[in-house]
């Protein structure tokens, strides 16, 4: 897994560089900029030096870095175009000496545009560029955009342009994600390691393509540092694929059991069941009300459908725990939730049912979150999956959406401390938190995805593989990363428009098959 970096553990390393090592922080720029200037080149410049580059610097070291890259981009024959905040007094040492440089190359030099910025009018003079770097603020600004640099944001987010951003997207809180207004970034080139934020809540969408830009420090002394924050690998999933042993049969293969689905919403109870099978469990029923058991039996050819003793029954309720006893400890995994309808008396029998079953590996997904509500205090969930999105997280433990997203990793970590439980807020990206006190942020998946029935694709899929695997970290890792793997490998055939929950499930096997290609 690639590990993630707070921005307090990054400064500790730079200022150990310089201080300790001896490097000089105009060295440790230059080696920066020589990066970004390659990044930019490849990915944007390819040789055509017909294309304008536009910078808008701020008075730090990120500002500093942008006068870096524009000289290089001087020196290997584009024209820029610099916008500068603040007098030269004010800027930073190591960002004063470059501005000098650059203040040099403009009287020497014909296509180097340098002056400094008056009034976001001054914007228009980037409108003929065809790439737009910010430089304006590192990963050590906090709190929320002030002016000017409020309102150049939003101005350099509507010129038509490519967008790159130095270290971190300017408005982005690089430990929580969060930002109101942000720069959007095609591609964000962070330097020295992967800073938390690029990856989560607002960070996700603003930080574009995120690579790295080595600065000339050992990565060695970032192995030094503690961290609970990581970034799935391909390589992490292959790994914990569960092998096929010759003598297996169908129960050995993993025993799931679905409790899930009503009359109101009986497609929720399909795709989870069916995804069990899709990920390999051996045998996988679903508990589903007899009155209205037609709709679902003619979906479910592999899956066996059992029906609750209760004839008359619609949903599910406490009534029927008891005739489930036999199958519960039959299973290996109990999934509850999907479907289930939140009527009074379902939500009651959800609330009993997992409290009795407090011995059992558990999912706990959908509606069975909405029963347990602020409840969930007074449960075991030691051994137990909860899948909620954002909203239902909200609902849970009683705290606003618009607050989680300012922190979402710390609510997650305080969750699965207090519970001792495996949390998998779904989302973009889905956060996996682990009674560690570790956060493992999922690297697959695209914006197709938000449809009804996806969740109850991935809860199958989970639970499928921890039928197998009888581990709850590994086998939540692998599903989530393999199911929106599943989606991205749909793209192709479909955009991201027109494929279903269906089809991320019918595609599950391509997706594994995809990933084993990929070693051997």
């Amino acid at each position: 897994m690639i590990p993630l970096y707070s921005t307090e553990q990054i400064r500790l390393v730079d200022d150990y560089a310089i201080k300790q090592m001896g490097i000089p922080g105009p060295v440790l720029m230059e080696n920066a900029s020589v990066e970004i200037y390659r990044h930019i080149e490849e990915k944007f410049l390819k040789g055509d030096k017909e294309k304008k580059i536009g910078f808008v610097c701020g008075k730090g070291n990120n500002g500093g870095d942008g006068f870096v890259v524009a000289r290089h981009c001087v020196n290997n024959g584009y024209n820029v175009k610099i916008l500068f905040l603040g007098s030269e007094e004010e800027l930073s040492e190591d960002c004063k000496i470059n501005y000098r440089i650059i203040s040099d190359y403009e009287k020497r030099f014909k296509g180097v545009s340098l002056k400094r910025f008056s009034s976001v009018k001054d914007i228009n003079r980037l409108r003929d560029c065809s790439i737009i770097v910010d430089a304006m603020l590192g990963s050590g600004a906090k709190g929320e955009l002030r002016e000017p640099y409020k309102s150049i944001v939003e101005k350099l987010n509507d010129l038509k342009a490519s967008r790159v951003a130095i270290d971190i997207p300017t408005g982005l809180d690089a430990d929580t994600g969060f930002g109101l207004v942000v720069f959007k970034a095609d591609i964000t080139i962070t330097l020295g390691e992967f800073k938390k934020g690029l990856f989560i809540s607002d960070g996700a969408y603003y930080s574009g393509e995120v690579v790295k830009g080595e600065i000339g420090i050992s990565d060695k002394l970032y192995d030094e540092l503690s961290c609970d924050n990581y970034i799935i690998e391909p390589e992490d999933i292959y790994k914990n694929l569960p092998g096929k042993k010759k003598n297996i049969h169908k129960y050995s293969a993993g025993k799931v059991l679905t409790i899930a689905g009503s009359g109101k919403l009986p497609g929720a109870a399909i795709l989870c069941s069916k995804s069990v099978l899709k990920a390999g469990a051996g045998a996988s029923i679903l508990s589903f009300p007899k009155s209205v058991r037609k709709l679902v039996h003619k979906n479910l050819t592999e899956v066996i459908v059992e029906t609750y003793e209760d004839n008359e029954a619609e949903y599910f309720s406490s009534k029927v725990i008891p005739s489930l006893k036999k199958r519960i400890e039959w299973a290996d995994v109990l999934v509850i939730g999907p479907g289930l309808g939140r009527e009074e008396e379902t939500t009651e029998g959800i609330f009993k049912l997992i409290k009795s079953a407090r011995s059992k590996l558990l999912v706990i997904d959908a509606d069975a979150i909405y029963a347990i509500n602020e409840r969930y205090k007074k449960l075991n969930l030691k051994k137990a999956v909860l899948t909620p999105h954002l909203g239902e997280f909200s609902n849970l433990i009683g705290v606003s959406r618009d607050e989680i997203k300012k922190d979402v990793l710390k609510y997650g970590k305080e969750f699965v401390k207090e519970t001792n439980s495996y949390l998998m807020l779904k989302g973009a990206p889905t956060i996996i938190f682990l009674p560690s006190g570790e956060a493992i942020i999922n690297s697959t998946g695209n914006p197709g995805m938000a449809k009804f029935g996806t969740g109850d694709v991935l809860t199958g899929i989970v639970a499928g593989f921890l039928a197998q695997l009888k581990d709850i970290e590994s086998s939540v890792i692998t599903g989530v990363y393999l199911h929106s793997l599943s989606a991205d490998l749909l793209v192709k055939k479909f955009t991201e428009y027109s494929y279903t929950a269906t089809d991320i499930m019918e595609n599950l096997p391509n997706a594994i098959k995809f990933l084993g290609k990929s070693f051997v």
